[in-house]
This record gives C-alpha cells, structure tokens and sequence, in this order.
C-alpha cells in the first residue's frame, strides 16, 4: 500500500514523497535508504494494496534486465537505468524497492522474495541458483524462454475457444431474438386468424408468448444465472475444481493430463539446468499444479529423498507416460537429466499443438451446423402454418 512520507534532508530541507511499500516500517525504511530522515508517516487514503494488481510484466523486466546485463552493466546500475526510463509509478516504486535492498547489502534473490505477489517462488529459485553459479543472465534467458513456451501453448488454447464462444453468443442472440421478439409478433397473427396450429408450432409460440410476456424477469435471470455461472467457474480455477472436471471427460481429460506433465517437466527441466536440485526443484514446482498432480509428487519426492530414481518414483505416482518414462531413463544413464525433462516438454507440447489444431477443425463446423439448425427449426415452425395455408389455397 502506498504511505505518505514527511521527510528532512540533511541539509535540512522538508520534503514530501509518496512510498509503495508492504507496511509501515518498509516504507520507512526505504525512506532512510535514500539518506532523508522520516518526520511523519501515514497510510495513504483509498490507496489499492499491490496484491490486487502486479505493478510490471515479469517477462518484459527480465527482457530488459538481460539485455542490460549483457551489455556489460551490473545488477545495480541495470536497475537504475531501468528506473530512469520508467514512468509508471507502480513499477517505479518496485524498482525502488529493489535498489534500496540492494544497496542496503542484501541479496538479490532475498530482495526479490520480499515481494511475492511479483516475484514468484519459481523465480526467486531461479535467481538464487544463479547466485551460486554467478551467471545471472543465463538463468534469466531460461526464465525468459519457459514463460515463452508456457505462453505459447496457452495462447493456442485461448485463440482455440475464441471462435466457439463467438458463435455461441452470435446464435444465442439470434434465437433469443427470434423467441422473444418474432414469435410472440407471429402468434398474435395466427390466433386472429383461428386456425388450427400444428403441435410443434403451437408449442413454440407459446414458449414466445410466455417470453414476451416476462421479458424483464427472464432477462434478469439469465443475468444472475450467467454472474453465478462466471463466479463458479472463477471458483473452480482457483481450487483446481475446473481441472478435476475437465480430466472426467472422455477424450479430454487424458489430453489434460498431457498439458499438465508437460508444464511440470518444462519447469523441472528448467530449475535443473539452473543448478537446482531435482528435490529442491520438486519443492517449488508444488505450488503450481493441481492437486492431483500435487499429491502424486510428494510421494515421488520422498521416494527420491529414499534413493529411488526419478524416473521410478514418477512411474510408480501416474507423473510419466511411456514417451517420457523412456526419455526420463535416458536422462538418467546419460546424467542429462534437465535437457532430457525439457525435451519431454516439448514433446507434449507438439502433441497437445497438433490435437488443439484437430479439436477445431472438427468441432467447430459441427457447432456451426448444431446453431444453423436450431435457427432454421424456429423459422420453419413460424411458417409451417404459411405453407398449409399455401397448400390449401392451391
């Protein structure tokens, strides 16, 4: 949250900042970090707290990080080069936060694990096994590179369930529009006209009527039925809940699996061509798979800490399949174990690649065709009465 700060320069001149920082005595000391002295401090009012939002894109300020380092400047002087170029206060204030622990002697990855809703564990892990190896670019052209591939296949699946979902609210809204505003105008026509109906279209135009008549309640309630429906499914994300119920499905549920293997061995890989052991790898990977998947690693964790291969204790926990299992016992003999994890990865990556591609292909004309032919049931059913009408009259 951000603090309103008092200040007393040495020169003692009065000053006024503003500070982002987890509490009170962080701000403060960021304050003394910059040589003033702290006269008066308080919260700011209305100000948002950092969790609700991240202040800087992680991929982008590893991006630049690394290219400055490459060009031969030190850790400090990036960030200070990265702060003058900076105009948004929420990503200033994170770079403040980062040079003032620095300069105060601490290390980087410490600095970075005292803003975890930023840095998360994975890339504190990453940084802090850099630290031992002293090769902080290199570790940071891996983090680069596995966000990369992660995005990637995400956006793939994202880009996937975009046409759906258009033609799903496209047909939608056509047939809500159809039901409740052309039909209720077409029963109207056909009850003055006393005829007898056939069954089907008298069961439509009554579902018109009927919607034409509560057209307010019933809007209503698809809006609350939908808001209920967006928070279950945020629920469900978050728990894992939407993961769980994916995997029941037939033919879908082994391809998640796939994509969740495939994610934790591009990570493990990663963590372990960074100088992180596999045990402490599988620590940190923990926290970002499901619970199914959470559970089956920390029993193939302990049963490494008790001697057993990697590849064993995956088998023996449902974390391998055939392909990775031989690739996992290769790794082993040849003592390339990250290189190995991440070929795996990639390998289900171009698997789940090529079924997204097949997926589409096939469902998407299907559901085309299922929109086309609701759509042309309420108009054939509207004018089923026209034609007998025409039939007669002929």
């Amino acid at each position: 949250m951000q603090f309103d700060v008092r200040t007393l320069s040495p020169e003692m001149v009065i000053g006024h900042i503003v500070v982002d920082g987890r509490d009170e005595a962080d701000a403060r000391r960021q304050v003394e970090a910059r040589g003033l002295f702290v006269s008066a401090i308080h919260p700011v009012r209305g100000a948002l707290r950092r969790g609700k939002g991240k202040a800087l894109s992680l991929v982008l300020f590893s991006q630049e990080l690394l290219a400055l380092l490459n060009a031969g400047l030190g850790i400090v002087e990036a960030l200070e080069a990265l702060l003058e170029k900076e105009s948004g206060p929420g990503t200033r204030s994170v770079l403040e936060r980062l040079l003032g622990g620095l300069r105060e002697g601490q290390r980087f990855s410490t600095v970075l694990a005292e803003q975890p809703q930023l840095f998360p564990p994975l890339y504190v892990g990453i940084v802090r096994a850099a630290e031992g190896t002293s090769d902080l670019p290199r570790s940071l052209s891996r983090y680069i590179d596995y966000q990369q591939r992660i995005d990637i296949v995400r956006a793939k699946i994202v880009s996937a369930a975009i046409y759906p979902c258009i033609l799903l609210l496209v047909g939608g809204g056509v047939s809500m529009f159809l039901i409740g505003y052309v039909v209720p105008r077409f029963a109207e026509v056909y009850q003055g006209a006393g005829r007898n109906l056939p069954w089907l279209s008298q069961v439509m135009l009554s579902w018109g009527q009927f919607a034409g008549q509560h057209a307010g309640s019933l809007a209503i309630g698809f809006a609350l039925a939908l808001a209920a429906a967006i928070t279950a499914v945020r629920r469900m994300m978050a728990n894992g809940g939407l993961v769980r119920l994916l995997g029941r499905l037939p033919g879908i549920g082994e391809r998640v699996r796939i994509y969740e293997l495939s994610r934790l061995y591009l990570t493990l890989g990663m963590l372990t061509e960074g100088g992180i052991t596999i045990v402490q790898a599988i620590e940190t990977v923990q926290g970002m798979v499901s619970a199914n998947v959470k559970s089956g690693l920390r029993l193939a964790k302990q049963a490494v800490e008790a001697g057993l291969p990697l590849s064993t204790a995956f088998e023996a926990n449902g974390l391998t399949t055939p392909i990775s299992l031989r690739m996992l016992r290769v790794g082993e003999r040849t003592g390339d174990m990250g290189p190995m994890l991440t070929q795996s990865a990639a390998f289900y990556d171009g698997e789940i690649s090529r079924w997204i591609d097949r997926f589409t292909r096939t469902f998407e004309p299907l559901l085309m065709a299922g929109i086309g032919l609701i759509v042309g049931a309420i108009v054939v059913l509207l004018y089923m009465p026209i034609f007998d009408l025409a039939g007669e009259m002929s």
